[in-house]
């Protein structure tokens, strides 16, 4: 026993001077490449705020017409219109320069109860998105506008504000309920539409004077940049390799097995639930892709703050959400849930500026905050110009339809 534990001990010790001797022999490789790796990552940070903040951008208004008779398909052909990958298509635009797509913010908001659409876009994409979205809907009115959110001095102290960013309930490629799944992508009567974008209209359109409710859905083309697990520098999409992988799960589950006796087979047996949840995965990765970050806040005069109003704006998503499919959920509040998290209440206050600044410089995906992937079908669910179905009176609508004049006319 004694010679045993000798040994061990010998071998401990010769252990313990063979890692240190690969520590010290190491260390010369290992320090300069974690440095150069930290000096990289430094500066594409650097030249990404670079480039970020020499962007000029505005912000549209749109406001949709008295009476829209076009379905949301006509606002996914608009959306399909963000899908834009340029910008950052070599190493040296990415790495060096600090170049990124464009990305663009979708908004519907409440300024004291009057609700009107908006489009946040760098400013040479203004004129193109404009073209755009007339080409779908003749008669809409598009103004460049100054930016609501300055209107606000959060910094004043006079105003209170609850933030909320949302999430996903299930993986990506499982799609929320959207438009198709409403009815609403065949003509039919205002009566028999139900429209789930009405219930966000209508709580927006229910605040008062000074109360403010906005609501920001970022968006950037989703494209093939996810790294390969089975490779170390190869590229992959997450959204489609996981799609599939979804799709294989679903049909493994309905396999059932059999014994006749002689041996037993395993046969595909799969419910409705099953089949319609396939048949949506496969819809869903058949359209475009885009990343996306969605935040909501409720800012309001302190006095007037109406915690009510926290509730309304935290389940503005839920109508979207299916027990089937997927569905929103909050992902980050500007609240805590135990006093032992921010006893002195200091995170709770930087939380809340954190968020106003955020929702004002439309900053999100180059913050490193976690995104996730909706098609075009399901952007243009949750951002779309519902019809006289939605019959919020604070809903900004042109009042006549816009015109040239005849050609023939005398002068």
């Amino acid at each position: 026993m004694w010679l045993f534990c000798y040994n061990l001990s010998m071998n401990f010790t010769e252990l313990f001077g063979f890692t240190l001797d690969f520590i010290l022999f190491a260390l010369p490789i290992i320090i300069p490449i974690l440095l150069i790796w930290w000096l990289f990552n430094l500066w594409v940070s650097f030249a990404r705020e670079k480039f970020l903040s020499e962007q000029e951008h505005t912000l549209l208004k749109i406001v949709p017409p008295r009476d829209v008779f076009k379905t949301p398909a006509a606002m996914e052909l608009f959306l399909n219109s963000l899908f834009q990958t340029g910008g950052e298509s070599t190493p040296i635009d990415r790495f060096w320069k600090g170049k990124s797509r464009p990305s663009f913010s979708l908004e519907i908001a409440s300024n004291e109860g009057k609700v009107n659409f908006y489009i946040w876009t760098r400013n040479d994409f203004a004129g193109y998105l404009q073209s755009q979205i007339f080409a779908q809907y003749p008669g809409i009115d598009v103004q460049e506008v100054k930016d609501y959110v300055e209107d606000i001095d959060y910094e004043s102290g006079d105003y209170e504000l609850f933030g909320v960013e949302y999430g996903l309930t299930e993986p990506d490629p499982v799609p929320i309920k959207t438009y198709v799944d409403y009815g609403l992508d065949k003509p039919s009567e205002e009566y028999e539409k139900v429209d789930p974008i009405t219930a966000t209209i209508e709580f927006l359109g229910s605040l008062g004077k000074k109360e403010f409710g906005w609501v920001q859905i970022l968006v950037k083309a989703h494209k093939k940049e996810d790294k390969d697990p089975r490779s170390w520098f190869g590229k992959t999409d997450l959204w489609k390799d996981d799609a599939k992988d979804l799709i294989k799960e679903i049909r493994n589950d309905s396999l059932v097995e059999f014994d006749t006796g002689e041996e037993k087979n395993k046969v595909p047996m799969a419910t409705k639930g099953q089949l319609n949840k396939i048949e949506a995965i496969e819809r869903s990765v058949s359209k475009l892709p885009f990343d996306i970050g969605i935040r909501s806040v409720y800012v309001a005069e302190k006095d007037l703050f109406n915690p009510v109003n926290i509730g309304g704006l935290v389940g503005s998503f839920k109508q979207y959400g299916s027990l089937d499919l997927n569905g929103f959920k909050p992902s980050k509040t500007t609240s805590f849930d135990y006093f032992w998290e921010d006893v002195f209440g200091k995170k709770l206050k930087k939380s809340k500026k954190g968020m106003f600044k955020n929702f004002k410089n439309r900053a999100y995906f180059h913050l490193g905050k976690k995104k996730f992937i909706l098609n075009s079908e399901e952007l243009a669910t949750i951002f779309h110009f519902p019809g006289t179905v939605a019959g919020t009176p604070s809903l900004e609508r042109v009042q006549s339809v816009k015109q040239e004049a005849p050609s023939d006319l005398p002068i």
